[in-house]
């Protein structure tokens, strides 16, 4: 049976969606499953975890678990990474705490802005390090990043390494169910294509039996029935006439409209949730000793299949069954007006053969225009990581939308630099 390694299985919830997915498959159940991570507590509690879900589901999987990155490696047919480089303190804290003091504030900061091309930089040494290490003890297996900032991470591993790599993501396949909800349709009855970037991807199409759903996705627009954590995207939607997957959150700080110091009405308006990520991370930690000891009490674990594309991958290219899935690849000319060595989010169908990528032809221009401005931050981001040069940060974060629309030329020289030294050791030395 296959080996799938899990690096990064502290972060316990999605150990256990990821292994639950697994072991639902018939065919999968009895796969040799190692969780690695540096966290010696955290993966004690996802070795219950996975025990418990093995029992739940009446299977018998070989399960292994080890601190030993090497070890986890050694013979993997799929690798799946889910690690945070830097954790919560320092890495997130410094990524809102030192741009606030030059009036840049996020949300999120994991994809894009400065906080993004910061995580970029800690994140893609650490994940190429791993695909060399995979080169040498499985180098055919499949890697499977399910880190951000997705296309940057994923760009850098295709670019620097030999292994198969492909970025996951679960945006498209989640706004399709809210839209599907939005509009009062069974999602399962609802077919779409679409196309982009990693949380700037575009749904060209979405029909329920031939008949063009956007008409209706508009009439919430016209009824007043825009949720409210929904502003953003929906006026962006009233403003480009197709509707984006990622967050509201998420793309208020990857354009220069709706983020601004000097216009608090525009955040009040669109309902933009200032320093989210880190009110995520805070009720994560608080919880964290409530959960473990749910986790590894004597009570059962309730098992479900998510929407989560990682095990489907894996019984797809372990069974031959033929699904399609948006996974995060180089574009070598799937979008024909998007750089061709750039990280695009199309469908692609799964099966033995493995992960083939759906040709996509042009976006319309507009769409492709808009997502060039964060492919021009992504492609310097990774130029910084895999070179070592300093100045292309400088010039990630000048080209940067949000950052741009907030700081001048000398803050964000000073910005990045401030940061740099903030990160310390947990960034390599640039020159």
């Amino acid at each position: 049976m296959a080996k799938i390694t899990l690096i990064g299985a502290g972060s316990t919830v999605f150990a256990k969606n990821l292994i639950s997915d697994v072991l639902s498959f018939p065919e999968l159940a009895q796969s040799e499953i190692c969780l690695m991570d540096i966290d010696q507590e955290r993966l004690g509690t996802s070795e219950v975890v996975a025990r418990k879900l093995a029992k739940a589901w009446e299977a018998k999987p070989q399960i292994n678990a080890t601190t030993d990155r090497l070890k986890a490696l050694d013979g993997a047919d799929y690798v799946i990474c889910a690690i945070q480089v830097a954790g919560y303190k320092p890495g997130t804290v410094i990524d809102f705490e030192i741009p606030k003091k030059y009036g840049l504030r996020q949300t999120i900061a994991d994809t894009l802005g400065i906080g993004g091309i910061m995580r970029g930089l800690r994140t893609i040494p650490v994940l190429v390090d791993i695909c060399h290490d995979m080169e040498k003890l499985c180098p055919d297996a499949l890697f499977i990043n399910y880190v951000n900032p997705m296309a940057m991470n994923t760009w850098a591993v295709n670019r620097a390494t030999h292994i198969r790599a492909v970025g996951l993501c679960h945006s498209v396949q989640g706004t399709a169910g809210e839209l599907a909800g939005d509009i009062d349709t069974p999602v399962e009855e609802i077919n779409y294509v679409c196309a982009g970037i990693n949380h700037m991807a575009f749904y060209l199409k979405f029909e329920r039996n031939s008949e063009d759903l956007y008409p209706l996705i508009h009439q919430v627009v016209k009824d007043g029935r825009v949720p409210q954590f929904n502003r953003v995207r929906y006026e962006m939607l009233e403003r480009l006439g197709y509707f984006v997957t990622e967050s509201s959150e998420h793309f208020s700080e990857y354009t220069p409209w709706f983020i601004k110091r000097d216009r608090p009405e525009l955040i009040e308006k669109f309902d933009i949730p200032l320093d989210e990520y880190i009110r995520r991370c805070e009720n994560q930690i608080t919880g964290w000793q409530d959960m473990r000891a749910y986790f590894e009490s004597d009570e059962e674990l309730v098992t479900f299949r998510t929407n989560e594309y990682g095990a489907y991958i894996i019984h797809s290219m372990e069974t031959g069954q033929p699904r399609t899935i948006y996974g995060n690849v180089m574009n070598n000319g799937l979008i024909d007006n998007l750089p061709r060595q750039s990280c695009v989010e199309v469908p692609c169908l799964v099966d033995k053969n493995g992960i083939q990528p759906v040709h996509i032809g042009s976006l319309p221009p507009h769409l492709a225009a808009l997502i060039q401005t964060n492919i021009n931050v992504q492609a310097l981001t990774v130029e910084a990581a895999l070179t070592g040069k300093r100045e292309h940060i400088y010039h990630a974060a000048m080209l940067d939308p949000h950052t741009a629309a907030e700081l001048s030329l000398d803050q964000i020289w000073d910005l990045v630099d401030d940061l740099i030294a903030a990160h310390g050791s947990w960034l390599p030395q640039y020159h």
